[in-house]
């Protein structure tokens, strides 16, 4: 299972060492709103080398290697990853890459998380390591140029669980894809970098409009750049499935390979500080009404006051080193009190999941 960071990003990166964020590197965002995102345009532009269509696979050997789950060194490939369980079958780095394939374990090749298609395979769009990865070419093939959604009746499923079908996420009712959940995080925070770092070039005429005219989720400008409904699914992924040790490492070794980052996998408030009026205000209202005693605690155990009306999907209380110490999901909320107990003396870190945001608090057992 893969091991939830959020709140090492922002509670003990620097102690860790984990981010590896060089030194000044986001210290012109300083804005908030669509100013923060043009701000982190330009850094993330400054540097970035394009190193080509063809270097991808090797880069993939350090941004995408299995070093996590099975840690066979194989190919990370997030259409194909077992992560609880023994895959269906690996990719070994350099082999077996291709564009013809008939089945699943055909072949892997270069997917593009946002569709070549729509921006007509310019660079470096098309090179870029942060939303073009390593996939098996069958599924890859199967996804086309739909854009990710959620699936309740699938009429295709992959041998890891991803699907297609028709979408029942906000009021898009065309065809998506869905992975599964286990990167969906990952998938959220490539298409906002996408919206970032090509802001700009998103409602250019040159784009291949007759392809974008069906499945592409833009909304014609380049502030927003998605379309409501996307922004909100996009949000919701990135709040559920927060930043793994995976996608740092990830963002370190794209770094060194091709000079930028993604800056919601370094800092991941920078989503909602840039897209807040897209999102729910009255949810993330109701979560910081959320009330916690007592905290610090000197008795081995904390009451968690739920207002009403918020319908929480998980809570989960980590300790310093990651290890999940409770966890309920969609709970029945009882009188809307949750009370944790047996705490042993020490810090943790509480995280509370709604629909569409999470909320972080640290916890003191004296």
């Amino acid at each position: 299972m893969k091991q939830k960071l959020l709140f090492l990003i922002t509670f003990l990166t620097i102690s860790l060492g984990f981010a590896q964020i060089p030194s000044g590197y986001y210290s012109n965002a300083t804005g908030s709103g669509y100013t923060l995102k043009t701000q982190l345009k330009s850094i993330i532009s400054n540097g970035h080398i394009d190193n080509g269509y063809g270097a991808l696979y090797d880069a993939y050997v350090k941004t995408d290697n299995d070093s996590f789950y099975e840690k066979d060194n194989t190919v990370l490939d997030m259409y194909s990853e077992n992560p609880s369980g023994a895959d269906a079958y690996n990719y070994n780095h350099k082999q077996r890459n291709c564009g013809n394939y008939n089945s699943e374990n055909d072949c892997y090749n270069r997917e593009h998380i946002f569709p070549q298609g729509f921006f007509n395979k310019r660079t470096p769009m098309r090179t870029d390591i942060h939303h073009v990865v390593p996939a098996d070419g069958y599924i890859n093939g199967r996804r086309s140029n739909y854009p990710f959604g959620e699936v309740t009746s699938a009429t295709f499923t992959s041998n890891n669980g991803s699907k297609i079908g028709q979408n029942t996420f906000g009021n898009h009712s065309g065809t998506v894809f869905e992975p599964i959940n286990e990167f969906k995080g990952d998938i959220a925070r490539m298409l906002l970098y996408f919206a970032t770092r090509y802001e700009d070039e998103v409602t250019s005429n040159s784009w291949d409009a007759p392809n974008a005219s069906v499945n592409n989720p833009l909304n014609g400008t380049n502030n927003q750049v998605y379309e409501n409904w996307y922004i909100q699914l996009l949000y919701k992924w990135h709040t559920q499935d927060p930043v793994s040790n995976r996608e740092i490492v990830r963002n370190n070794e794209a770094y060194k390979f091709q000079g930028n980052r993604n800056p919601f996998i370094d800092h991941p408030e920078y989503v909602s500080e840039i897209w807040s009026s897209v999102l729910s205000i009255k949810q993330e209202s109701l979560l910081e009404d959320i009330s916690i005693y007592p905290n610090p605690s000197t008795i081995n155990r904390i009451t968690i006051t739920i207002p009403n009306d918020l319908k929480i999907n998980a809570i989960v209380l980590y300790n310093v080193i990651g290890a999940t110490i409770y966890k309920t999901t969609n709970p029945t909320i009882a009188n809307q009190k949750i009370r944790i107990k047996d705490l042993k003396k020490g810090f943790y870190i509480l995280k509370i999941s709604s629909d569409t945001k999470s909320l972080s608090k640290k916890i003191i057992i004296q």
